[in-house]
């Protein structure tokens, strides 16, 4: 079935130093755009081009910010797996995926005259300055620990700047809910830390965790209720990633990390039951679990 395309020209000002005069659109209707910040004016360009009313494409017009925010966090762990994997070439095309949602909903933010892309990278220059006094000010922090320190302060001072006086204020707030499940479960327990809601010492984060690991086990002997085993199997997990951040141990990425430690070695139980001509699915556990620890082997041998 053909496609049927509009004939007649569609011109509109679509950003600054782009204007678009005919359709289809074309590369180099937006080759203005190579002008002061170059490929990000393109890219603004394009953004703008796709999101017209009467030219642009019918998916990206159709998008709002929440249909959008699903394609930001996964190209977020994109990145970080390009970084896991030490992949500089994939690392650069995934910072362009990543930036584009940015351009997405700075795009979108600008059509409903809230604010635009500028706006955006203007906010970030001003909390980069601000949040960092020791470079751009008077401020001192020569190490590490003493700019987290100094950033921790100027961040609760943002946030208490931000509430009304009459809005009760809380050492939670502001991390995220939309955070992975382990991630926010460390950051909460880190600002409960800071007013000293946490074990004096380590020994007690353990025995924190083993309190916790015998109740699951008790709930799953009595009810197995699942609710139930959810909120126990919670509690575990919370306890796990308070340990993480005692241990200054970032949680997703140990996760992450045994995750790819995991596959690696299941592909290796694979490959050797593959090799006798046999399936996994079909392998003794006895078997299964011998390449296991050959997987393990090879692994320290290599280290």
């Amino acid at each position: 079935m053909a496609m049927v395309r509009a004939t007649a020209p569609c011109r509109r000002v679509l950003h600054e130093n782009l204007t678009i005069t005919r359709f289809p659109f074309a590369e180099s209707d937006y080759q203005g755009c190579m002008t002061g910040t170059g490929q990000i004016d393109r890219l603004l360009g394009i953004m703008a081009a796709l999101r017209d009313k009467d030219c642009g494409c019918p998916w990206d017009i159709e998008q709002t910010f929440a249909t959008i925010a699903p394609y930001t966090i996964e190209e977020a762990y994109e990145v970080a797996d390009a970084i896991a994997r030490d992949d500089l070439p994939d690392l650069k095309d995934e910072l362009g995926d990543l930036l584009l949602q940015v351009v997405f909903h700075a795009r979108m933010a600008e059509e409903l005259g809230e604010f635009d892309f500028d706006a955006v990278a203007g906010t970030i220059s001003d909390k980069m300055i601000r949040r960092h006094p020791h470079v751009f000010s008077s401020g001192d922090a020569d190490t590490p620990d003493a700019v987290k320190t100094s950033w921790e302060t100027i961040k609760a001072a943002e946030r208490a700047e931000k509430r009304s006086s009459d809005t009760p204020t809380s050492a939670l707030d502001g991390v995220a809910m939309a955070l992975p499940a382990l991630t926010r479960a460390e950051k909460l327990s880190k600002r409960a830390a800071r007013v000293g809601f946490e074990w004096p010492a380590i020994s007690m984060v353990f025995d924190d965790i083993r309190e916790e690991l015998d109740e699951l086990e008790a709930e799953i002997g009595e009810t197995s209720d699942p609710d139930r085993l959810e909120d126990e199997m919670g509690d575990l997990l919370f306890c796990i990633a308070n340990l993480a951040r005692t241990l200054k141990v970032d949680p997703e990425a140990a996760l992450r990390r045994t995750n790819a430690k995991f596959t690696r070695r299941f592909h290796f139980v694979e490959e050797r039951v593959a090799a006798t001509g046999g399936a996994v699915e079909e392998a003794d556990l006895e078997v299964l679990d011998r390449y296991w620890d050959q997987a393990k082997d090879a692994e320290r041998q290599n280290r």
